[in-house]
C-alpha cells in the first residue's frame, strides 16, 4: 500500500477535529468553574468523562460496531452536558462530523438533525428563546454537512487514486516480468539457432564422414573405434537436437500445442472479455518450428486484441486438415485501421513480424478487419519438416 497525496489532508482534518473538541470541552469546564455557574462539579466531571471517552475511540479504529457503541456513549455524555451546562451545545459541531463519518446514510443526516434540535432546545432552555439560538445551530449543522460531504468526496478520490496506483504498479511489474521473459525466450531461441547451425551441423557431418569411412574400408583394424565414434556422434547429435527443442517458446514447455493455446486464452480472459479455443480435426504432433510459430503468432495477436481492440469476445480456432494446419483468431473489437493493413512492410511492427514469421516457415497469412469483426488467419503445410 502506497501513501496517498491526500493522506496529509485527512491527517490535518482529524487533528483539527481533536483540537476543536478539546478546546470546546475545556471552555465548558472553565466556564462551569466561574462564580455563579450552575452545577460546576457535575459539569466538570461530565466534561472529563466526555474527553476521556472521546480519545478512547482512537483504539477502536477499524471496528464499526464498537465505534457505533462508542459514539452512542459519547452522545449520552453530551446530552448530560447539554442538560447541565449552557455552553455544551457547541460540542455538537464536532459531533456532527462523527455522525456523518461513522453512521450510514441516511442515519447520519438524521443524527445531525436530531443533534441540531437538541442544541436549539438546550440554548432556549438555558438562555431563553431567540432567533439567533435557532439560526446558529442550523448554520453550524449545514456547514458541518458540507465539510463532511467534501471529506467523503476526498476520501473516495483517495481510495480510487490508491486503486489506480496499485493497478499501475502491478501492471508495471507484470510488464517488466513480461519483458524479462521475452528477453530470456529470445536468448534461448538465438542459442538454439546457433547450436543448430554450428554444433548440430558439425556432429551431423562427423557422423556422415565416419559412416563413409566404415564403408570405404570394412576390414580396417580401427573399425570398432570408428563405429564407436560414429555412435557417440549420433548420441551427441540427438542430445543437441533435444537442447534445440528445449529452447522452444516457454508456452510449449511440457505442453501440447492445444494446451499452450488454452493457456494463452486463459490469460486473456477478463470479466469484460470472453475467450474460447476451438480445435477442429484430429490433433497431431507438428514439427517444433511450426508449433513455436503458431504459439508466437497467437501470443502476439491476442496481446494486440487485449491492448488495442476493446473486444468483448475472442475465439481461437486451430484446424488440423490433411494438407495443412491453420489458426484463426477472431474478435469483435474496433478493428485495425485500413492504412496499417495496407502498409504491409511499414505498418504495425507486430503485423510485419507475424508475416515474416509465417513466410519463414513457408506458410501463408491473411487479415480482414472492420469495426466489430477482425480475423487473423495463418496456415502452414503439413509437409514442412
Amino acid at each position: 500500500m502506497h501513501s496517498s497525496p491526500l493522506t496529509p489532508v485527512f491527517a490535518t482534518l482529524r487533528l483539527g477535529l481533536h483540537v476543536l473538541m478539546t478546546a470546546l470541552a475545556t471552555v465548558i469546564a472553565v466556564r462551569a468553574l466561574l462564580p455563579g455557574a450552575p452545577h460546576p462539579l457535575s459539569v466538570v466531571l461530565l466534561t472529563v468523562a466526555f474527553l476521556l471517552t472521546y480519545f478512547a475511540g482512537a483504539r477502536l479504529s477499524g471496528r464499526p460496531l464498537a465505534m457505533r457503541v462508542w459514539l452512542g456513549a459519547l452522545t449520552l455524555l453530551w446530552l448530560g452536558l447539554v442538560a447541565t451546562a449552557p455552553d455544551a451545545g457547541y460540542l455538537a459541531f464536532g459531533l456532527f462530523f462523527l455522525y456523518l463519518h461513522l453512521l450510514p446514510y441516511p442515519w447520519n443526516l438524521v443524527a445531525v438533525a436530531a443533534a441540531t434540535a437538541v442544541v436549539v432546545v438546550g440554548f432556549g432552555w438555558h438562555r431563553g428563546w431567540a432567533l439567533a439560538g435557532v439560526i446558529g445551530p442550523v448554520l453550524g449543522a449545514a456547514v458541518a454537512v458540507g465539510i463532511g460531504l467534501g471529506y467523503q468526496a476526498l476520501f473516495r478520490e483517495s481510495v480510487e487514486r490508491q486503486r489506480l496506483i496499485d493497478e499501475l504498479v502491478s501492471t508495471r511489474a507484470a510488464l517488466a516480468e513480461r519483458e524479462r521473459t521475452a528477453g530470456r525466450i529470445a536468448e534461448r531461441e538465438r542459442w538454439a539457432r546457433e547450436i543448430h547451425d554450428t554444433v548440430a551441423q558439425g556432429l551431423s557431418s562427423i557422423q556422415l564422414l565416419l559412416h563413409a569411412a566404415e564403408r570405404a574400408d570394412p576390414e580396417h583394424p580401427a573399425l570398432p573405434q570408428i563405429r564407436l565414434a560414429r555412435t557417440t556422434a549420433a548420441e551427441n547429435l540427438a542430445d543437441t537436437r533435444g537442447l534445440i527443442t528445449d529452447a522452444a517458446p516457454a508456452a510449449l514447455d511440457g505442453q501440447s500445442l492445444r494446451q499452450a493455446l488454452e493457456r494463452i486464452c486463459l490469460r486473456a480472459e477478463t470479466p469484460g472479455r470472453t475467450t474460447r479455443l476451438v480445435v477442429e480435426g484430429t490433433p497431431q504432433r507438428l514439427p517444433m518450428p511450426i508449433e513455436a510459430a503458431l504459439v508466437r503468432i497467437a501470443q502476439g495477436t491476442v496481446a494486440n486484441v487485449v491492448q488495442h481492440a476493446d473486444a468483448t469476445r475472442m475465439r481461437l480456432t486451430l484446424t488440423y486438415s490433411e494438407a495443412d494446419i491453420s489458426l484463426d483468431i477472431v474478435d469483435d473489437g474496433i478493428g485495425i485501421a485500413p492504412d496499417i493493413l495496407d502498409r504491409a512492410s511499414t505498418g504495425s511492427f507486430g503485423l510485419s513480424a507475424m508475416r515474416a514469421r509465417v513466410a519463414q516457415q513457408g506458410g501463408i497469412s491473411a487479415i480482414e478487419s472492420e469495426p466489430g469483426h477482425t480475423a487473423v488467419t495463418v496456415s502452414f503445410p503439413r509437409g514442412i519438416p
